[in-house]
């Protein structure tokens, strides 16, 4: 009997016990579950402010980097634009430096027969050439009939410093210039004689004469003024009235 009762206490108890343990089990998780979903609701939301700020923020971000990328661009072309300007110089140089490197003493004749001098320079504005000479190794790959000496002349024309060589000689027209420089205002010449002096201009007392030297300013636009200076080949000696009356007598 006594072990029936005990049988039936614990069997009355277990379920009371079952159903306090699987209650409290069931409030806990709904209060579980209910605050998480509070949580949660809380948490993936977004007010309108935060909407506000985040987008103010992207903004500066996108503006800053168009500014950034609009002053990469500008630096770029910048940068471009003074090393074409640079290489234009150089190829200019290049061009006179070759030119009067290679200059002989040949007389000419112009277009309309007239005798010029184997170098003569002029500041006549665009009316007449800067400068004009003959120069010599003039390459003839296509063995075309013309001779080795070229004809070269260096004009300032609408603010462009051009290169204008003659297919003969004498008496010829010239072929089309070609540009070297742009935005040029003004070119300014020196020259160096026979005894190292340099001069404003060149007026020789002989037609076959030439300069020891050329000195050249070119003033551009919105440019420092560049100077170069060129060798020119050797020529003849200049012939002294002096000298002449002393080997005379």
């Amino acid at each position: 009997m006594m072990q029936g009762r005990q049988i039936v206490v614990q069997r009355g108890f277990e379920p009371e016990t079952r159903s306090a343990e699987h209650g409290l089990t069931s409030d806990m998780r709904s209060a579980e579950h209910g605050f998480t979903s509070d949580m949660r609701s809380a948490e993936h939301g977004f007010t309108l402010i935060e909407l506000l700020v985040a987008l103010m923020i992207f903004a500066m971000l996108a503006s800053a980097g168009v500014l950034l990328l609009g002053n990469s661009v500008s630096a770029q072309a910048q940068v471009k634009a003074r090393l074409d300007d640079m290489a234009a110089v150089q190829r200019a140089g290049g061009a006179l430096a070759g030119d009067l490197g290679q200059a002989v003493p040949r007389i000419t004749r112009t277009e309309a027969g007239t005798l010029a001098p184997a170098f003569w320079a002029h500041d006549d504005g665009d009316a007449q050439p800067v400068m004009q000479f003959v120069r010599g190794g003039w390459d003839n790959l296509g063995d075309m009939p013309r001779p080795s000496l070229q004809k070269v002349e260096y004009w300032v024309r609408q603010g462009r410093l051009e290169r204008r060589t003659y297919a003969q000689l004498d008496g010829a027209a010239g072929d089309d210039p070609a540009a070297l420089l742009d935005n040029v205002e003004a070119v300014t010449l020196r020259f160096r004689d026979a005894q190292g002096r340099w001069r404003e201009d060149w007026t020789p007392s002989q037609p076959d004469l030439l300069p020891k030297a050329v000195e050249m300013t070119v003033t551009r636009t919105g440019e420092p003024p560049v100077m170069m200076r060129f060798l020119v080949a050797p020529g003849p000696v200049e012939k002294l009235e002096g000298a002449e009356g002393a080997a005379g007598a």
